[in-house]
């Protein structure tokens, strides 16, 4: 076990869970049974007694105002081909100004069937076969998978675990470039850390990226569900709102799924640095990236215009949990785990353990997290805490068995 988490993390604990009400929120505290609806999440351990929180959606239910605005989209009947409705650019705009203060022009705005094709499209459009695209680590497994299969390389550049953050390696950064480097992809809000960047490390970011050629691309899915920011924690930046020429290049990827539960809807947008590259993006998706369906646009129209007292209620429940996951972690010798500065994951380490396959061990518990392998981190797992409190709390019983020699 790492000598700081003895000392620091119980008070990392109370720092993150101080004043904090206990929100036993009634409009969390249940979800419909998800067996059998083709649940990615719940059918991987169908028949047995397994509880799962690995893959990143909510066992919550989704706004009454994006139920009833897919109901009255679904009422008119038609479900044709459909491109970007005006709404969804403009209120996507609106949106990011709202929450972040980032002007967005609604014409640098293209809808896509998700964050994942994003990036992929960015592999092909902005970097040659066999160029570089770095990326930090541990990360969302796409960011490792996908550059093999458009052909360019993935060069690894590992995050330092720190008591209270993960931060860049700049020395691991500029070892890790080359003249074949042609993208950074960022994870900001990074998953699985949690991890906010913050602006003067966005900024030397941008330097590094201006003075080495590259491109970044933010995939930014997270920066709607910052724990913090209204007690003083950091705010999300916008990589591309920086006053940086190297954000002015950037591409960004953003979604309402993760915030509202909409991931099997399909529907994310990229924001491109001008109106021209809206027709390169299409042409290099031509033949591969289907079009967004209507019922994609209805519910992300929705969640921007009218989806906020919700997504509030939900960040107090987040923060609630990941108080919970944190004082079960401190309860169990050689668990750690960072705080996270956002979304609904608790990347916990378990080197510590002495366990040599904590995945295999959750497993053998009852619990089925995200093994941290997939992650480039052995030794690691991700625990998805966006569930009823009653649930998460099963799942934390769980994992103590799991560590039984804690």
């Amino acid at each position: 076990m790492p000598a700081w988490v003895s000392a620091e993390l119980p008070r990392a604990v109370d720092r993150y869970t101080r004043g904090m009400p206990n929100p036993l929120d009634p409009l969390f505290a249940a979800c419909p049974d998800r067996h059998g609806t083709g649940s990615e999440k719940w059918d991987r351990y169908a028949g047995r007694d397994l509880l799962p929180v690995w893959v990143a959606d909510m066992d919550l239910v989704a706004p009454a105002e994006v139920l009833a605005a897919l109901h009255a989209r679904v009422d008119h009947g038609v479900f044709g081909y459909t491109h970007e409705p005006p709404e969804f650019c403009t209120s996507l705009a609106a949106h990011l100004e709202r929450r972040h203060g980032w002007q967005v022009d609604p014409q640098r705005i293209v809808a896509t069937p998700g964050v994942v094709t994003g990036l992929a499209l960015t592999a092909r459009l902005l970097a040659d076969p066999d160029a570089e695209i770095l990326t930090f680590t541990p990360v969302y497994p796409p960011f490792l998978s996908l550059p093999p299969l458009a052909q360019r390389r993935c060069v690894r550049v590992p995050l330092l675990q720190q008591p209270t953050t993960w931060a860049v390696d700049w020395a691991a950064l500029e070892a890790a470039v080359s003249p074949r480097s042609k993208l950074l992809w960022l994870c900001h809000p990074h998953n699985p850390t949690g991890t906010v960047f913050r602006h003067a490390d966005l900024l030397r970011l941008a330097e590094f990226a201006m003075a080495h050629g590259i491109t970044v691309v933010s995939d930014e899915i997270w920066s709607d569900l910052l724990l913090d920011e209204e007690h003083g924690g950091p705010r999300h930046v916008p990589f591309a709102s920086l006053d940086h020429p190297a954000a002015r290049d950037a591409v960004t990827l953003v979604a309402a799924s993760k915030t509202w539960n909409l991931a099997g809807l399909g529907c994310a947008a990229a924001i491109l640095p001008t109106a021209e590259m809206r027709h390169r993006w299409r042409i290099a998706g031509g033949g591969l990236v289907p079009m967004v369906n209507p019922l994609g646009y209805a519910a992300s129209i929705a969640a921007w215009t009218r989806g906020e007292g919700w997504r509030r209620r939900l960040v107090d429940l987040l923060r609630h949990h990941r108080g919970l996951v944190a004082a079960a972690v401190d309860a169990v010798p050689g668990l750690a785990c960072v705080p996270a500065d956002a979304t609904y994951l608790a990347w916990i380490d378990c080197r510590g353990t002495g366990v040599d396959d904590p995945q295999a061990a959750c497993e053998a518990a009852g619990l089925g997290p995200s093994d941290g392998r997939e992650f480039a981190a052995p030794g690691f797992i991700r625990i998805n805490t966006a569930c009823p409190t009653e649930r998460l709390e099963e799942a934390l019983r769980r994992l103590r068995r799991a560590f039984p020699r804690g």
